[in-house]
């Protein structure tokens, strides 16, 4: 197990601030600030100049005790980003100290954002804490996901101490879309009930905000299946689509999120789906 007193003297206090914005028909990044160990890399454009690709790095390549982080992020009037990480975020294990981070994502009026980070691993004994608060104004659209595993599938780890807490806010103009929080204690019952985890290691939600969907593209979703032994579910409300996964694999959990978005793509962004490469390395 990786404790915090290996990591005492590196501990981190980590902070990036972006703008995108739309200037001549081409999103790009107009503010780039950090504070630590908090990156993007240089932008990419697979799609033309409409959508900006970023990917957000943590050098270090995991989260440990008494490490704080925070990412700040602004898209502006019409402007389209779509931003990933390229691997695993890692939650260590502490030995008792909190380890923290905290997200905003702010959208101004038809401004477009996915945010498409990649799993998140809680290692046992972690103390972590998660936040994000997602900000629309009139006519802004969003796509974003998060998927989580409690503890090390491959090393056949579970969550046995330690515990995790997540909290995600989606307003516009200031009125509450969708608020969930949740808290994972180690050997809970909530990690085995059937009304908890059911024993699953794998959690995965899809938030996608704009619109109503219509019935053939939910009817779409709800479609998609997984392998045997993950549960998928779809709920539509009037502006906010949610898509979840539970099950075993990450894999099925990527997968699944995949073609959700593949579905969802067209319509909320008016685009077909555009793989990032950093995915396939």
């Amino acid at each position: 197990m990786i404790v915090a007193d290996e990591f005492a003297d590196r501990t981190w206090e980590a902070e990036l601030t972006l703008r995108y914005e739309r200037l001549d028909g081409r999103s790009v990044v107009t503010q780039r600030r950090h504070k630590g160990p908090l990156l993007v890399q240089k932008p990419f454009y697979p799609e033309g100049d409409e959508v900006c690709h970023s990917i957000v790095v943590h050098p270090p390549g995991g989260i440990v005790a008494g490490d704080r982080l925070g990412i700040n992020l602004t898209v502006d009037i019409d402007a389209h980003a779509l931003i990933t990480t390229p691997g695993a975020t890692k939650w260590y294990g502490s030995d008792g100290a909190l380890a923290e981070q905290h997200i905003a994502l702010k959208l101004a009026p038809g401004a477009r954002l996915e945010w498409l980070p990649q799993e998140a691993i809680v290692f046992n004994s972690a103390r972590a804490r998660q936040s994000v608060s997602v900000e629309l104004a009139d006519d802004a659209r969003y796509l974003g996901w998060d998927i989580l595993v409690l503890g090390r599938i491959a090393s056949q780890e579970r969550l046995t101490d330690g515990h995790y807490e997540q909290a995600f806010k989606v307003s516009r103009n200031g009125v509450p879309l969708w608020l969930e929080r949740g808290a994972i204690a180690g050997n809970s019952m909530k990690l085995t009930s059937p009304v908890g985890l059911a024993g699953c290691p794998v959690v995965a939600t899809l938030i996608a905000v704009g619109n109503a969907p219509n019935a053939a593209l939910v009817a779409a979703c709800r479609a998609i299946v997984v392998s045997a032994g993950g549960r998928v579910a779809i709920t539509a409300m009037p502006q906010v689509l949610i898509a979840r996964y539970l099950g075993h694999r990450v894999e099925d959990a990527k997968n699944f999120l995949q073609f959700i978005w593949r579905e969802l793509r067209p319509q909320y962004f008016g685009r077909a789906v555009q793989t990032p490469r950093i995915w396939a390395t």
